[in-house]
């Protein structure tokens, strides 16, 4: 129904975007004591890590996934919002983009948006879906609410009221996500995530990612 991107979301006063390239590059010495990301508990995280063995392997994702944690600021504490209020899907930052509150308003200016991988596969990104199951059982309004859904009313209140992204090309970005620009997306099928998740937990686990 909709697309969130996991981005990196950086402080433009310790950071520059020349320095930022992709996911597997957060590995990096460089970046010790700086990294902030939510538990392992997250399916967020989970799903990019799911993303990582179905590109590199688990072996490779295991060795990253345990320099990631020996970069991080700290143990991984609340959501994303605490995360960026700390220095990320991209949603909540336009929660927060869309706030009244001066505090909030004062943080986004200092956030800077980079999609990573751009070069390469793409940026990881996580759905909002629904499907119909085998036994439903008035599965002909189950299909017409879906189809409902994705119309391109729908999809445009989604944006707008959601911060996420539009799964119809045709229906264009809300305007505060499109203040963020275009960018490449990982194709991979949402289905192999699903089949790497418990494989991720399991390498987050080996990894000390808490």
């Amino acid at each position: 129904l909709t697309m969130r991107a996991r981005v990196i979301m950086y402080h433009k006063d310790r950071v520059k975007p020349s320095e930022l390239s992709t996911y597997e590059a957060l590995s990096d010495p460089k970046w010790k004591g700086r990294i902030l990301i939510r538990s392992s508990n997250n399916i967020y995280n989970q799903s990019l890590v799911a993303s990582l063995i179905a590109a590199h392997g688990a072996d490779s994702t295991l060795r990253w996934a345990k320099a990631v944690v020996g970069n991080m600021a700290r143990k991984p504490k609340g959501g994303d919002r605490d995360q960026i209020r700390a220095v990320s899907n991209t949603y909540y930052l336009g929660r927060l983009t869309a706030s009244k509150k001066a505090k909030d308003v004062a943080l986004v200016k200092k956030i800077g948006v980079y999609f990573p991988n751009q070069a390469g596969r793409g940026a990881h990104v996580n759905i909002s879906g629904a499907g119909v199951t085998r036994h439903a059982r008035n599965k002909a309004a189950a299909i017409k609410l879906l189809e409902f859904l994705v119309r391109k009313g729908s999809q445009v209140r989604f944006s707008k009221a959601n911060y996420e992204y539009p799964v119809r090309p045709d229906v264009p970005f809300s305007a505060i996500i499109a203040s963020w620009g275009e960018f490449k997306a990982d194709p991979i099928n949402v289905s192999e995530l699903g089949k790497r998740n418990a494989e991720a937990v399991r390498i987050m686990d080996r990894a000390g990612w808490r």
